[in-house]
């Protein structure tokens, strides 16, 4: 059987999807276990918000070399085996984190847990690149929106865990019970082989995109660029509301506070949800940048707001908006870079991780320094400056591209 009917046969590509859906779930869960319970980690530890911060910034390290070095390893070794080995590394972090008797060896399973879920990142939305290859906007909006419920969820459970007295290191030991079959399935499924770039090729099986690739050879990486800065500040925005959502609203009851942030990944749940239905038939550029406006609005917005609980539907809605940007800048550059998953994926996962690095660790010390209000103010400029990327990223393709719309120069090909 050849290669492409292997990925064209219905049966496989639905359990290599499922499979990769539930990765992601499981990515959303563990990725917000830490932010939810980090009144009760701080205390254990008798950290501060700048030892969090410091902590964010060693996890989001190890994310980058595990999202960074995935494809490559991917092309060299068995797709599969490397990225099951991505659950198998979260569930390692979490049990360490949860015995750590202290703050360094807590440090040490971070850092396995950030590289575990670096490797689920990248590898994953490049595996769903190529089973979905010319309409990725959808699979991709589908993807992440298994992220955002087990965010949504997890914030959920866990401040219902602790107002009940249920300690967070059970938490830690539950989720990672749950992530090694999960990484089980997914390094014994049955996956497309990684393509390596054939750099006098071109572009491969889009014709729409092909004068992109063919026309602008020296200003080639620059629409991808502007895409990484605009991923780059999406996640700084996303992941600082979400790192620190909870201490933010302090003066609330710990279960108040963490179902606003379930609120916010409910929304971003939802977002991605609707955007799986009807991405797919609307100009992917006009698309990504009404929402990441209207995300970064309603941040402003919330610390504007006269009562807690406005301020928590203000955060709801900023989680709706934002919710299917990311998706939708990865989905732009497949569209751009066909035939080069494994690149593209890699390079937006690790610029979206780069924004993780530099802001949300930031908000630790701008909390001691002039409080965290300053800081979510930040998070929603922030958000403006990624819609503000997208832009220059459609303009730049558009100079390269012949026969794009001049309203959308980065549009799905017909028929899709």
């Amino acid at each position: 059987m050849t290669q492409a009917s292997d990925a064209a046969a219905p049966s496989p590509r639905r359990d290599v999807t499922w499979t990769g859906l539930a990765t992601f779930l499981l990515l959303g869960w563990a990725n917000l276990l830490v932010p939810s319970s980090i009144r009760d980690i701080e205390h254990t530890f008798g950290q501060t918000d700048a030892g969090m911060g410091l902590a964010y910034l060693i996890n989001n390290l190890l994310y980058v070399t595990g999202s960074l070095s995935v494809g490559w390893l991917a092309a060299r070794l068995w797709r599969a085996p490397v990225l099951g080995a991505g659950p198998g590394l979260v569930a390692l972090g979490l049990v360490v984190i949860a015995v750590a008797p202290t703050w360094p060896v807590f440090l040490v399973g971070f850092l396995a847990l950030g590289l575990g879920a670096g490797l689920i990142d990248s590898g994953v939305n490049a595996l769903f690149m190529d089973l979905y290859e010319g309409r990725a906007a959808g699979a991709l909006n589908r993807l992440h929106l298994f992220f955002a419920l087990g965010a949504l969820a997890s914030p959920l459970a866990a401040g219902i865990a602790l107002s009940n007295g249920v300690q967070w290191q059970t938490l830690a030991v539950a989720t990672a019970v749950v992530a090694v079959p999960i990484g089980l399935l997914l390094a014994t499924r049955r996956v497309p082989p990684v393509h390596a770039p054939d750099p006098d090729a071109g572009t491969v099986d889009a014709p729409a995109a092909e004068p992109v690739a063919s026309r602008g050879r020296r200003v080639l990486p620059l629409p991808l660029i502007a895409l990484a800065v605009a991923i780059a500040a999406y996640v700084a925005s996303e992941i600082g509301v979400s790192n620190w959502l909870v201490r933010y609203l302090d003066e609330a009851p710990v279960a108040q506070a963490t179902l606003a942030l379930s609120l916010f990944w409910g929304g971003l749940a939802l977002g991605r949800f609707v955007s799986s239905l009807i991405a797919d038939r609307m100009g992917p550029v006009r698309y990504a940048v009404t929402w990441a406006t209207a995300a970064g609005i309603a941040i402003i917005a919330s610390l504007f707001a006269p009562t807690i609980p406005i301020a928590i539907v203000c955060f709801a809605v900023a989680g709706f908006a934002a919710g299917p940007v990311y998706p939708m800048i990865v989905a732009i550059g497949g569209i751009l870079y066909p035939g080069r998953s494994s690149m593209v994926s890699g390079v937006l996962v690790s610029a979206a991780l780069v924004g993780s690095l530099v802001y949300p660790p930031l908000m630790g010390v701008l909390s001691g320094a002039v409080g965290l209000r300053v800081g979510m103010f930040g998070a929603g400029l922030v958000m403006l400056v990624s819609a503000a990327a997208i832009l220059v990223a459609a303009r730049l393709a558009g100079r390269l591209a012949s026969g794009a719309a001049a309203d959308d120069p980065v549009a799905v090909p017909a028929g899709h």
